[in-house]
């Protein structure tokens, strides 16, 4: 992807500083089996983290001073660089397709951590993903995730798999904007765990779609092979690929975020029309 250096004073890095939030000591298949689970699109860390907490046992640490406590390496810097780039892309471009529908866009903040963050929705840890909270109106990413995605579960790597995430998350907080995240809450009461679920893939499916309208959007951005690494990272985390992975079978009632069939056909209808009112996966999906 092409990108140049960008500024935004709604982005945080806070890597390498203590204080971050609660950090597990220790980690485990256990870590790694939720972190997949729920990867993409959770809006808040604080379940996840508080799973995690219950099951591994681990010791945990809480530092709140802030210091520094390592230097970043440049791959780190240029990483932490490239992630602002495109958190102030996607801010130019939703600011541009919310004027031409009449509409206000209202930033959010991101935030890069290491280990543990503390957020209006509560601590999370790496093992949550990245993920947008939405009692703060930030993305929370721990970039170290990416090499977990490539190594362990195939996906192809790339800048713009980790653009494509950003794109995601950053649809999240539109769906924040639009009122389409606290209507799903309000549907899903009351409802069966696997309705409520379905309600879920919708708005993750969603999500998926508005990273694609982005793309679209950002064309002049885009390099060989960049919409390729985006739909390997795509189907490298569809519900069904990862429980045939983790699991060697698959429980389409609890999927809460789609196959990696629909994970990838909704990004490529965004990127191939970018009309955001085409993004109707609930009418899609539930009638």
């Amino acid at each position: 992807m092409k990108w140049d250096k960008k500024d935004s004073g709604n982005f945080e890095d806070r890597r390498g500083l203590s204080g971050g939030g609660k950090a597990l000591i220790g980690g485990g298949a256990i870590g790694i089996i939720i972190l997949l689970l729920n990867m993409f699109g959770g809006e808040t860390g604080q379940t996840i983290g508080n799973i995690l907490q219950q099951t591994q046992g681990a010791q945990q640490t809480e530092q709140t001073d802030g210091t520094k406590t390592r230097e970043l390496s440049e791959e780190e810097k240029q990483l932490g660089d490239f992630s602002e780039a495109c958190f102030v892309y996607n801010n130019e471009t939703w600011q541009k397709v919310f004027q031409e529908n009449g509409m206000q866009y209202e930033e959010p903040g991101m935030v890069l951590f290491d280990d543990g963050v503390n957020t209006a929705c509560g601590s999370a840890t790496s093992a949550a993903g990245p993920f947008y909270c939405p009692g703060d109106r930030k993305v929370y990413m721990d970039l170290r995730f990416f090499e977990e995605l490539k190594t362990r579960f195939g996906a192809e790597g790339g800048d713009f798999a980790i653009a494509y995430v950003i794109a995601h998350e950053m649809g999240h907080h539109l769906q924040t904007l639009l009122g389409t995240s606290s209507k799903v809450r309000q549907l899903q009461q009351g409802k069966s765990e696997a309705d409520a679920n379905k309600l879920s893939v919708c708005q993750e499916l969603q999500a998926d779609f508005y990273a694609g309208v982005w793309a679209h959007y950002n064309k002049n951005l885009l390099e060989a092979g960049d919409i390729e690494e985006a739909l390997s990272a795509a189907n490298a985390v569809g519900d069904d690929a990862i429980q045939s992975k983790m699991q060697g079978h698959v429980v389409p009632d609890s999927f809460t975020h789609g196959t990696s069939e629909q994970r990838m056909e909704w990004f490529m209808k965004g990127y191939k029309t970018g009309d955001i009112k085409q993004g109707d996966t609930f009418s899609a999906l539930l009638n």
